[in-house]
């Protein structure tokens, strides 16, 4: 019983190898351990409240449109040309935006199925309501999550 454990954890190191080795040389500020979690938690609550935008057409329309909100970009896309400009879209609106690691874990997050580069997680909802002490919560984290986005970018430059 023991041996599978050991395989097992020895799989898990593989495949974050191969996961760090996938990554794009853009993917500048990635996220560590602790704010990768933080911001996959955050787009989760953010998709069970309909107030996500997934793909790179309905985060550069969003950003287009002037929708404020938490950009998150997977890291280990390819090719790279699909994401570079939306970095640039994101400063010149000023909107923080984070990579991850992985887009099959963003995508899980964002509850769909398929491999998701990019999401947009928007400060206000498209339609109905949420109750009060929900969106307190949710904006408490979204604050906290820029806050360490914000610093993790001012040590990058």
């Amino acid at each position: 019983m023991g041996s599978d454990s050991e395989t097992e954890k020895s799989q898990r190191k593989e495949e974050k190898k191969k996961k760090m080795l996938a990554l794009a040389p853009i993917a500048k500020p990635l996220a560590g351990k602790k704010l990768c979690k933080k911001t996959l938690k955050l787009v989760r609550k953010a998709a069970e409240h309909k107030c996500l935008k997934r793909g790179v057409k309905e985060v550069v329309k969003s950003i287009r449109r002037g929708h404020k909100g938490l950009c998150v970009i997977a890291g280990n896309i390819s090719p790279i040309d699909v994401i570079t400009h939306v970095p640039i879209l994101c400063e010149e609106a000023d909107i923080p935006y984070i990579y991850v690691p992985s887009k099959e874990d963003l995508a899980t997050a964002g509850a769909t199925k398929r491999p998701t580069c990019c999401v947009l997680v928007l400060t206000k909802l498209t339609k109905g309501e949420l109750d009060p002490a929900e969106q307190e919560k949710m904006k408490a984290e979204y604050s906290q999550i820029v806050a360490d986005i914000s610093e993790l970018t001012s040590s990058l430059f």
